[in-house]
């Protein structure tokens, strides 16, 4: 009888996977698409349907908000289901559901020119909402499937490259927003997302999996308890609980420098904040190295100490940017930055996918990403707080060294982020040698035969 699954594991090396080609593939279009949607949503609201208003910028953060919602209220629940159901075609569905809702939305561009703002508005929050929505189940449903498409020895080398793709659409994506958007109008925005999400449904379908990775053979118990035997799973595992404390603390430093970049580039690099672009290029440019580089660094120093070297460096590198006071140095720390903070993104995954059972990854890596962001919202609503009261007059000289209020944030959070990096060395290299101590299943198993 045919069938499209395959029964043996996944082939070794990356250059003969197939089932890894197509995954980064539909990942390069699907993301230079939602980069080119998402800065365009937000000119198109502000510049166009509000323009002109007083409200423009609530209206516009209306559009990050609904994106935002289903981050923090369905990521947490959607893992349960994730693990529950088959990965590939949880994956397949999100791009339908996803095209679907962006093409609905050309409707406001085309037939409800003349509908009333509110109605404009409502539209557009509630196709972001359901895009977003659906993102919370395909994101953790491609981890899983990394996982089972992936032999172990290169994942490392395929979440580097997919850094590299994902920083490259970070590069390429949102400076076609702005052309697209006043030139050929919102609808080709749309079209292009659109037409992103139906390549990664073509890629989905094409990918050859083994049927017991398809569809996970765990029998369901009530929703939870599956629930709960994830974060328990999680609060258990000691390199999870580092890995997560350690990015949350971390994300906390670069949730305030994103907040207040731009007033840094003005008030103590000098100059106009248009370069603000040119500052992240160079950021981006030094991720996409980090990234190419991040396997090869785990091969030499292991993943842990990749991790944990990366997050130290990441700090120090961010407060000696804090010292700057011209834009060319501020660029090129700013591009080294970007290397070894991408090589902490690409150890991430295989450090979770390691010690994590296949039936609870859904689980797994809906618990991360939720904290994450929500340390990154505090961290820049309390950044902008600070920085227009307490600090808002802060002028001080210490031993022939100034210090702003802006500069003097950005160095406590490049401390922060250091700090982290440093309390993850020691507890993360113990619960590696636990982990290599411990048998394995193949070992337990021929133990009590």
């Amino acid at each position: 009888m045919a069938t499209d699954a395959v029964t043996s594991g996944p082939p070794r090396g990356l250059r003969n996977n197939r089932n890894w080609h197509k995954l980064l593939v539909a990942q390069g279009v699907s993301l230079i698409g939602d980069y080119v949607f998402d800065v365009t949503v937000l000119l198109w609201v502000a510049t166009v349907i509000a323009a002109h208003r007083p409200w423009a910028p609530v209206a516009a953060s209306g559009v990050l908000i609904a994106a935002a919602i289903p981050i923090l209220a369905v990521a947490p629940i959607a893992g349960v289901f994730v693990d529950r159901w088959d990965r590939r075609r949880t994956m397949r569905i999100a791009d339908l559901v996803r095209a679907a809702v962006i093409a609905l939305l050309l409707l406001v561009p085309t037939v409800g020119k003349h509908w009333p703002i509110t109605a404009q508005l409502t539209v557009i929050y509630a196709c972001v909402l359901i895009a977003s929505v659906a993102s919370q189940f395909f994101n953790p449903s491609r981890f899983a499937i990394i996982a089972a498409a992936i032999a172990k020895e290169d994942r490392p080398r395929a979440f580097g490259i997919s850094g590299a793709t994902a920083n490259t659409a970070a590069v390429i994506g949102p400076p076609l927003a702005a052309p697209l958007l006043f030139s050929l109008g919102v609808e080709w925005a749309l079209l292009i997302n659109v037409a992103s999400f139906l390549v990664s449904y073509a890629c989905m379908t094409a990918i050859k999996l083994p049927a017991t990775e398809r569809r996970p053979a765990k029998e369901r118990q009530p929703f939870w308890r599956e629930f709960w035997e994830g974060l328990s799973f999680f609060g258990h595992n000691k390199q999870l609980v580092v890995l997560c404390g350690t990015v949350v603390i971390y994300t906390l430093g670069v949730g305030a420098i994103n907040a207040l970049d731009v007033f840094f580039v003005k008030n103590n690099l000098h100059t106009s904040a248009n370069w603000l672009g040119t500052l992240n290029a160079g950021l981006g440019i030094g991720s996409i190295i980090g990234a190419l580089i991040g396997a090869k660094l785990a091969g030499w120093l292991t993943e842990a100490r990749v991790f944990s070297y990366g997050v130290v460096a990441t700090g120090l590198l961010i407060l000696v940017y804090s010292r700057l006071g011209a834009l060319p140095p501020a660029i090129a720390i700013f591009a080294l930055a970007g290397i070894p903070l991408a090589a902490v993104s690409v150890v991430i995954g295989p450090i979770m996918l390691r010690v994590t059972p296949t039936n609870l990854i859904g689980r797994v890596a809906t618990v991360m990403n939720p904290l994450v962001y929500l340390a990154s919202i505090i961290s820049m609503a309390v950044a902008a707080v600070i920085t227009s009261s307490v600090l808002r007059n802060l002028h001080v000289v210490v031993a022939g060294v100034t210090f702003g209020r802006i500069d003097t944030i950005f160095g406590f959070s490049a401390l922060l982020m250091a700090a982290a990096g440093l309390l993850s060395i020691r507890p993360l290299r113990e619960s590696v040698k636990a982990e290599a101590a411990a048998p394995t299943q193949e070992q337990a198993s021929a133990a009590t035969s």
